[in-house]
């Protein structure tokens, strides 16, 4: 269920810049690690060709190929984004200084809304789903990470191997996610829903 975008679309030169942003902090992440476009791809399970348009940003990865070039480089997603900073006492975040990620195919958007410190800790997140659209399989986070999610708008279907749960606006539940696990809008209109992630012992 890969649903087509609805409005609110970024325009062409905004996706291309993005993309371009992407692509240059990936090959950045690689190259700091000295790896080769082959090691990531055995590493991430995307092929080499993938992860050279990625770079090159001829092409924007979807949410799923980009959690898998994220776990392959050994960071989130977040680190994919924006340059994680020293911590601070206090910080503003404004809307345009959040940084976000766009999955091109389904319209699926996610908005960073806590500061990204060089050590990890939690994370919180806004994300909004169009109707009928789904996330995709999403790999298994390393063990001793911790997702507390809440629904704002919309219903969600949070999909494990072994059990699918539906929440319903004000819902709130709590898993470990060392295992893929996928959220799936099944109903005619946007969702909207809240993750705070805890990463595993890695910072």
């Amino acid at each position: 269920m890969r649903s087509a975008k609805k409005a609110l679309t970024p325009a062409p030169e905004v996706e291309a810049a993005e993309a371009a942003r992407l692509g240059a902090r990936i090959r950045e992440l690689r190259q700091a690690q000295q790896m080769t476009l082959e090691e990531l791809a055995e590493r991430s399970g995307v092929s080499r060709a993938m992860i050279s348009k990625v770079e090159r940003g001829t092409n924007n990865p979807t949410l799923v190929v980009a959690v898998k070039i994220a776990n392959g480089l050994g960071v989130g997603l977040t680190n994919l984004l924006s340059r994680p900073q020293p911590r601070q006492a206090r910080l503003h975040l404004p809307r345009a200084q959040q940084p976000t990620f766009r999955d091109e195919e389904n319209g699926f958007v996610r908005h960073v809304l806590s500061p990204t410190f060089t050590e990890r800790g939690l994370e919180f997140t806004r994300h909004e789903l169009p109707a009928r659209a789904t996330t995709g399989v999403l790999p298994a986070s390393a063990p001793g990470a911790r997702k507390y999610m809440a629904v704002e708008r919309g219903t969600l279907h949070v999909v494990l191997p072994d059990e699918r749960i539906v929440l319903a606006p004000g819902d709130a539940y709590y898993f470990e996610p060392d295992m893929t696990h996928e959220f799936i809008n099944a109903g005619n209109g946007a969702c909207v829903y809240y993750l705070v992630s805890a990463s595993a012992s890695r910072g």
